[in-house]
């Protein structure tokens, strides 16, 4: 009857459960990093946005919506990286006053400004460029939110109204005139 039960030397050794233990965390931190990227490219589909030439010789690019229908891409403001979100809704570029302290960005002070949480104060600054995927306008003005949260900078129509937009189903053309 004994020889039913299994004995102590049949069970897995300490070094075995350590690397068994081992395995499954390390199992888990890549489903985690995949996942998170996966995520990341739900949020951002345009990651690094391609610059077109028409047989016209206009520079264009896609971007792609993402699961929110909005409009997020790479860009550079200063030559430094940035995440735009397209925001046909807002006049001026608008960024978060962590953003520009990043950029070391010129404050002056620029009033008040009506936004979806109410009414705030605000600073102005000229960007010397905004570029997405070679799209580049230069001597920007902008926005400075204090309050607005999150690390994109909102691309207002200051930028997007010296470039062509063409909307079809969930892309959008930004492409020079």
């Amino acid at each position: 009857m004994a020889e039913g039960f299994p004995r102590t030397d049949d069970m897995p050794s300490r070094l075995g459960k350590v690397m068994l233990i081992a395995a499954w965390v390390v199992g888990l931190a890549l489903l985690v990093l995949f996942f998170q990227g996966h995520l990341d490219r739900q949020h951002n589909p345009n990651p690094d946005p391609a610059l077109r030439v028409d047989a016209a010789g206009r520079s264009s690019v896609e971007l792609r919506q993402n699961r929110l229908g909005h409009y997020v891409t790479a860009g550079s403001i200063n030559g430094a990286p940035v995440t735009f979100m397209v925001d046909t809704g807002a006049t001026a570029v608008a960024l978060p006053l962590e953003i520009a302290r990043r950029l070391e960005l010129p404050l002056l002070p620029g009033g008040m400004s009506k936004t979806a949480n109410g009414v705030v104060q605000t600073w102005s600054t000229r960007l010397d460029s905004i570029a997405v995927a070679g799209l580049t306008a230069h001597n920007v003005r902008a926005v400075v939110m204090p309050n607005m949260p999150g690390d994109e900078v909102l691309l207002g129509m200051n930028y997007l109204r010296r470039f062509e937009l063409i909307q079809r189903g969930d892309t959008l053309t930004v492409r020079e005139p």
